[in-house]
């Protein structure tokens, strides 16, 4: 066919002479609806998915906090310290209007007497003031926040009637300017300390945020912890008062926003453990309530204590071990010697439960806690001794293993630690300290042939010449009942609190690491050294550095700043990692392996001890706080007006 008088295909007919044209109005408009609806979609997905809508998405959050390090080359040291010293200027320049952060001496004065008569109230009807000055010569206030961190540096100023201080708004968390020793050295060594807590906190945050702990070699979340593998976020509660103690400000707003949005109790449906939530979780959120007077952190900590309350529903009132969030079913270890429960875990509750009463007006709680110790106290004990296990059901001991180590410590210290809580009004609590104390001397224990002094385990009649390192925390609480009540106790208690101390220091300076076993025992061939394998580990444990703080703040002997400076040492050398910080699985060993475990008691307490260990006595003073057993301090009742009890 030819060309012309041919037929041509249809699409041929419009390209191909004179014939040509363009679209139709409807194709035109068929054609633009097909573009702007492609359009639309293309926007619509970029901008609108949940990932990324708003700074609440947590693909947008993710992304946000890794694109620095994903995008942008850190910046030179030199420009992060020229940074940091514009801050400073910037922050002494707005101090200038402030009295309350660094305000000079005569300014200040002058403010606090035009203040006086002001009353700042946390509510309406519940003012915070501050009493007068301790017998001692020593500030009433270990100020928990900058806005009263200057009335505890400058002297003369606390006149002789109370002076009100306002609690830190809920909002606002100011940089903490307190704490710092007189000497350099010392104010180096604490500057060293938060750094090592940042390292930390910045790893656990871009390897494994929202999980319980961090694996710091793996750079991941560790699931394989006490809390089971549902990310509960243990390390944030755990080091909330940490990054607030240290004056990490940033770092707690993004704790403080985690809590606040993303912490849901309620999507819990493991079994956990009422005494780790206890000590951690609430505990972390009662001493931030203290702290900050944010009733988010009361709200949350009640929360989570009505989660545990049915653990409490036994024939003795005694708690089992574990509960369930989503069930309420409650149950104890298999291994517990016939399902029974643990001395260290039931009799470590009263410090919180009792707080959390008085700062809602609730008594449920110290309700649940007084019973345990009504049974507690009148049950019979084997040589005025405790054994380790409790029979929930019908009320009798299990095993007569007694320990001031694992399964038993944390009963006796928090006997002392609920007498001081009160304001030394539960005279019980003491009595029943210095009653257990005398049979654990007298039956615990010992002295090795080459004289250091131990408590050893006792299982029925049989002594075990060992010492568990969760057992040097004994040294330093020995030393706080000897220095808080002079009696006939106090001499033989600071005595022995200095040889256990110094036995525990020997552990770790009998290692080629410098840092402590799990557990050591005493033969005629080895003193204060590990003989198995399974007792040659170091997961980061704070005990003997808690000794080392609180020997140092009663004697003032400077060997326990040394020996805790010998342990930053030893983490710094042996533990630290570039993702974060490790245990060690033999601390004999000149190249240990390591168990990528960050625990988060090493935030909440080996850091905080070391970081205490070198402030000032009147930083977070012992006339005032009480720290529970995970090193979350709270405040004493009548002698710290940031107590916050719930009015009437």
């Amino acid at each position: 066919m030819s060309a012309t008088g041919g037929i041509l295909p249809t699409y041929q007919r419009f390209v191909t002479g004179p014939s040509r044209r363009s679209f139709r109005s409807k194709e035109k408009a068929i054609i633009f609806l097909v573009f702007a609806t492609f359009c639309l979609v293309c926007f619509g997905t970029f901008f609108y998915l949940p990932e990324f809508k708003g700074s609440g998405g947590r693909v947008y959050d993710q992304i946000k906090r890794a694109g620095p390090d994903l995008l942008i080359p850190p910046p030179p040291r030199q420009l992060e310290d020229t940074r940091e010293a514009q801050r400073f200027i910037r922050h002494e320049e707005d101090a200038k209007d402030d009295p309350h952060i660094f305000g000079d001496r005569e300014k200040l004065k002058a403010k606090i007497e035009e203040d006086r008569e002001l009353k700042v109230l946390e509510r309406p009807d519940q003012a915070i003031v501050v009493p007068k000055r301790s017998s001692t010569g020593n500030p009433p206030l270990n100020a928990p926040d900058s806005l009263n961190e200057p009335i505890n540096q400058i002297d003369e100023i606390l006149a002789p009637e109370a002076v009100t201080v306002p609690p830190a708004p809920a909002q606002i968390y100011p940089m903490r300017q307190g704490g710092k020793d007189r000497e350099e050295s010392v104010r180096r060594k604490r500057d060293k300390v938060k750094e090592m807590m940042k390292h930390a906190w910045d790893n656990y945050v871009r390897f494994a945020w929202a999980k319980n702990e961090l694996k710091p070699v793996s750079k991941r979340g560790h699931t394989g912890s006490i809390f089971g593998t549902q990310p509960l976020g243990a390390s944030i509660l755990d080091g909330l008062d940490t990054l607030y103690i240290m004056g990490m400000n940033e770092e707690f707003k993004q704790a403080r926003d985690w809590v606040v949005k993303e912490f849901d109790i309620d999507s819990v449906v493991a079994d956990v453990s009422v005494f780790e939530v206890n000590i951690r979780f609430i505990g972390g959120l009662l001493t931030c309530y203290a702290l900050t007077g944010d009733t988010v952190f009361r709200d949350k900590a009640q929360k989570i204590a009505d989660k545990l309350l049915p653990a409490f529903n036994t024939p003795t009132g005694i708690p089992n071990a574990l509960v369930n969030f989503k069930t309420g079913s409650s149950k104890n270890y298999g291994w517990a010697s016939g399902s029974s429960s643990i001395l260290s875990e039931f009799g470590t509750l009263h410090l919180e439960f009792s707080y959390l009463s008085d700062i809602t007006g609730k008594t449920i709680y110290r309700n649940k806690v007084d019973k345990i110790r009504h049974v507690l106290n009148t049950i019979e004990k084997p040589n005025g001794l405790y054994p380790n296990y409790l029979n929930p059901r019908s009320g009798k001991w299990g095993q007569h293993h007694m320990s001031m180590g694992a399964l038993g410590d944390s009963f006796y210290e928090y006997l002392l630690k609920a007498w001081l809580l009160s304001g030394k009004e539960d005279n019980e609590a003491r009595q029943m300290f210095d009653e257990a104390m005398e049979a654990a001397m007298k039956h615990m224990l010992h002295q090795s042939p080459a004289g250091l002094t131990y408590f050893a385990d006792l299982k029925f009649d049989r002594v075990e010449h060992k010492m568990d390192h969760l057992a040097c925390f004994s040294g330093g609480m020995l030393a706080l009942a000897s220095r808080t009540l002079k009696d006939d106790h106090s001499a033989r208690y600071m005595d022995i609190a200095k040889q256990i101390t110094n036995t525990c220091h020997e552990s770790y300076d009998r290692t080629y690491t410098k840092l402590g076993p799990e557990a050591f025992r005493f033969t005629e061939g080895a003193e204060a050294r590990a003989l198995k394998s399974s007792e040659k580990y170091y997961i980061l444990r704070p005990e003997t550095i808690e000794s080392y703080f609180y020997l140092y703040r009663l004697t003032k002997d400077e060997k326990y700043r040394d020996w805790g400076w010998e342990a930053v040492q030893a983490l710094e050398k042996h533990c630290r990692v570039p993702g974060g910080y490790t245990g060690l699985k033999n601390v004999y060993s000149e190249d240990p392996q390591q168990d990528d475990v960050q625990q988060s008691f090493f935030l909440a307490e080996t850091l905080k001890y070391l970081y205490l260990l070198f402030s000032d006595d009147n930083f977070f003073s012992l006339d005032h706080w009480v720290y529970n057993t995970e090193a979350h301090p709270l405040p004493i009742k009548g002698a710290n007006p940031f107590y916050r009890e719930a009015s009437a």
